[in-house]
């Protein structure tokens, strides 16, 4: 179980910290190019997802989300008792994420080179000025096309070899769609890492909005392993047909011993 929780620990880190940190550099760095900065916040965050879960996908599913855990709790694949130690991980991970965030962008005057952590927001904290209504109805639908493609791609082996992928790339699709509405969570534990990182450098505000990225992911992502149940749930998978045994070989017939002749 502590290998489990530790893989979640580190994955969540390594997400916040590339995801995130790419999402700082594009609202700071290129600040008149959004159109390329969004495709780049995208790529990295569903290339972190390929990356981890080829890596550690075979130790604790690679969930670095409390909505994907929650899903698979639904699902039945997670007990409580694992819920809990996984949603404790991912958040720790993702506030170390932060951390390592804040020692990456430090200049030589001691000061932040980079800012934002890549948070999520709503009105003026957002880059289309959305609505609470908006962000709230955003993060609920992305994290339901995002959860339900997960609940897809592993309810079976025969996807097993390219589930990362497909998960990847989902994870950039919903990216590219929420990136200039509310920055796309998705995530409760990557949104308030993000905002504890903002707080830490002095910027609270995040951390004032940071609640609707935590249930509307959750709202999401039990919405979508519920409508998976519903759709799917009584759907067998059907067994790998076994081949035949090979019939055993039959022993030559022996022939019948010659009698000798009396005289």
């Amino acid at each position: 179980m502590f290998r489990k929780f530790l893989a979640e620990f580190l994955g969540t880190a390594i997400l916040v910290t590339m995801g995130c940190g790419a999402a700082a550099w594009g609202a700071s760095a290129m600040p008149d190019k959004v159109g390329a900065s969004y495709v780049g916040i995208a790529l990295a965050f569903g290339l972190s997802i390929v990356a981890l879960a080829y890596s550690i996908g075979n130790i604790s599913g690679c969930h670095v989300n409390p909505a994907v855990s929650l899903a698979m709790l639904i699902n039945g694949k997670l007990t409580p008792a694992e819920f809990c130690g996984y949603v404790i991980s991912q958040c720790l991970g993702a506030c170390v994420g932060s951390l390592i965030m804040i020692a990456m962008f430090i200049g030589e005057k001691g000061d932040l080179v980079l800012g934002g952590f890549g948070t999520n927001g709503y009105g003026q904290y957002s880059a289309s000025g959305v609505s609470l209504g908006g962000a709230i109805i955003t993060e609920v639908v992305l994290t339901f096309v995002f959860v339900f493609a997960i609940c897809g791609v592993t309810s079976t082996e025969k996807f097993s070899r390219i589930s990362g992928v497909v998960i990847g790339f989902t994870l950039t699709l919903v990216h590219l769609v929420g990136l200039p509405l509310t920055g796309t969570s998705v995530n409760p534990a990557r949104s308030f890492g993000a905002a504890f990182g903002a707080l830490l450098s002095g910027d609270p505000a995040a951390m004032g909005q940071v609640w609707v990225f935590i249930i509307a992911p959750l709202f999401g992502g039990a919405l979508a392993a519920l409508c998976w149940k519903v759709l799917y749930g009584d759907v067998e998978e059907e067994p790998e047909p076994v081949p035949a045994a090979p019939a055993p070989a039959k022993a030559p017939a022996k022939k019948p011993a010659k009698r000798s002749k009396k005289r």
